[in-house]
């Protein structure tokens, strides 16, 4: 029997992956990544003032050259047994469309404009609009709709985007018809169906990031969204009612994307998800393992079986959603808005200065400078790490806030902001280094600890991501900090892998999930487990970085 593939496409925030998988044993016959090239230029961005967009060109160009270099030199009998293709994307990312589903920043007179573009997850220009969300849901004396988003709207999410926007951009609000999320947009254009009252909407995103649930008769109720302001009336009838768990089919590729990528017609595509959930199953996620992607933010997942947890309902995390990851199961989000996104801080924190001085020193031609610049900025957390493993571990005087990106969970306020208390004349680079890495673990340690007070168990913790896999100091900070062993997924691309394994069941190659993960999986790397002294002493530091947390939150902001 001749083997059948599957490709997972997985869009990330800086680039966009594709995997051609064989549904069988779970091998990559062919991969590529696409940096995206306006988003690398800073294009349509403004960090000041938190704005994030991204073009959707980026995207399309993305895909079309992933796949069919993915596909490059194959042979034949591969390419004609790709049976279904699976998209993943960062989230809530929502864009503006017209009435055929066109995002607005694909017409005429909208090609530079960043409201017209996907609004990314880390954009938190809608602060504003998601606390008065909150504040509603808690006193127009109606249904709370948030009871199942954790009981707190985040500004990263669907409907706070879209209203500030509306608020902020009347050429935008006169065309915009609908509001279609990034996973669900290139599904619908790979099938030709981007009308958005009938492309197939995300359980995934609908669920988490939009206030849908099956007992809300879907969305929130119009007489809640013009509560919240008038500018909302009439869109919820122009949005979804259905949403899809990503083992549904969203149609077959159109024969103009069947021809641009090189694919044989009748290539099944499934409907889509975000990447951390699809990471999840990548990850080999189990019923009460936690699955922590941990990147530039991290998503923290864990699936529970609905006859035990359906009915709870877990306050201050990012929703809790039936099939939202695992079809048949409920599926729990939590995170951090940023994780691997503080180092970067920090080291480009360090660089400004280097950078402003090499480009004034007149004794240097500009391709020694950028060698000089590629190769400091390439190093300089390899560096720091390399320096702070020496340090003593009983050196607690420096305690950090991981804040640098609000807070996510539990409980999310954007508006809370970073802080590092404890600083010295012997405070260098180094220590403060630390400090911010323990942070990061702590606010790790915050969402257990969430879980664990809600009634919901953790049995394992599973790592997948760029800072799981390259390095091991910071893991084993995680580890002990959260006391817990945490293994480590082999595979280096498991959203990409996730969706293929989802793209396979989806295609009716495997007839659930559990079949796919037993075929497909990666299985682990490496187990970290905890040091029990280092774990006790940073039982006391979290302590102190609960404390000051609570300071920064209650006395500054």
């Amino acid at each position: 029997m001749t083997d059948k593939y599957v490709i997972g496409l997985d869009y990330g925030t800086d680039s966009v992956r594709a995997v051609v998988v064989n549904t069988a044993n779970g091998e990559t016959a062919g991969t590529s990544v696409f940096e995206y090239p306006r988003w690398k230029q800073g294009l349509y961005c403004d960090p000041a003032s938190n704005r994030f967009r991204q073009h959707p060109l980026d995207y399309i160009e993305g895909m079309e050259t992933t796949v069919r270099e993915a596909l490059k030199g194959l042979p034949r009998e591969i390419i004609d047994n790709i049976a279904g293709i699976t998209v993943d994307t960062t989230g809530s990312t929502p864009v503006a469309v017209d009435r055929r589903g066109v995002p607005l920043s694909l017409k005429p007179g909208f090609e530079d404009d960043p409201d017209a573009m996907f609004v990314l997850w880390k954009d938190h220009t809608a602060i504003k609009e998601a606390a008065e969300i909150n504040e509603v849901s808690k006193t127009w004396g109606g249904t709370d709709f948030t009871m199942y988003s954790g009981g707190v709207y985040s500004s990263e999410w669907f409907w706070a985007k879209i209203l500030h926007v509306l608020r902020s951009n009347e050429k935008v609000r006169e065309n915009a018809f609908s509001w279609v999320e990034h996973c669900d947009w290139i599904p619908a254009l790979l099938t030709g169906n981007t009308d958005p009252l009938k492309l197939k909407r995300s359980r995934c995103a609908a669920g988490h990031k939009a206030m849908w649930h099956k007992d809300f008769n879907g969305l929130p109720a119009e007489e809640f969204l013009v509560r919240v302001d008038p500018l909302l009336s009439g869109l919820r009838n122009r949005l979804f009612t259905e949403t899809y768990t990503c083992d549904v089919s969203a149609g077959v590729i159109s024969e103009e994307w069947s021809r641009r990528l090189g694919l044989p017609s009748g290539v099944k595509i499934g409907a889509g998800a975000f990447d951390a959930h699809l990471g999840a199953i990548g990850g080999e996620i189990k019923p009460y393992h936690l699955v922590k992607v941990m990147g530039t933010s991290t998503c923290d997942m864990l699936v529970a079986h609905m006859s035990e947890a359906g009915d709870k309902l877990v306050a201050g995390i990012c929703g809790q959603v039936d099939g939202s990851i695992i079809p048949g199961m409920l599926g729990l989000e939590a995170g951090q808005s940023a994780f691997g996104d503080v180092y970067a801080w920090f080291g480009k924190l360090l660089l400004w200065p280097v950078e402003e001085i090499i480009s004034t020193m007149s004794w240097l031609d500009e391709n020694s400078r950028e060698r000089i610049r590629e190769e400091t900025s390439e190093r300089i957390i390899a560096e720091l790490t390399r320096e702070a493993e020496q340090l003593p571990d009983d050196e607690t005087a420096l305690v950090a806030l991981d804040w640098l990106n609000g807070r996510r969970t539990p409980f999310a306020s954007q508006e809370l902001k970073g802080a590092i208390a404890g600083l010295s004349l012997g405070s260098d680079a180094p220590r403060i280094f630390k400090s911010l890495v323990e942070a990061t673990a702590f606010g790790s340690k915050m969402i257990n600890d969430r879980f664990i007070e809600e009634g919901v168990r953790i049995d394992g913790v599973i790592a997948i991501g760029g800072v799981a896999r390259k390095n091991p100091w910071v893991m084993q900070i995680v580890t002990d900090v959260l006391n817990k062993p945490i293994s480590v997924a082999s595979s280096d691309q498991t959203c990409a892998l996730g969706s293929a394994m989802a793209a396979s069941v989806m295609a009716g190659i495997h007839p659930d999930f559990e079949s796919a993960r037993k075929a497909m999986g990666g299985g682990f790397e490496k187990e970290y487990r905890p040091d029990p002294a280092k774990a006790r002493k940073y039982d006391e530091l979290y302590l102190r970085y609960k404390k000051l947390g609570a300071f920064i939150e209650h006395e500054l902001t």
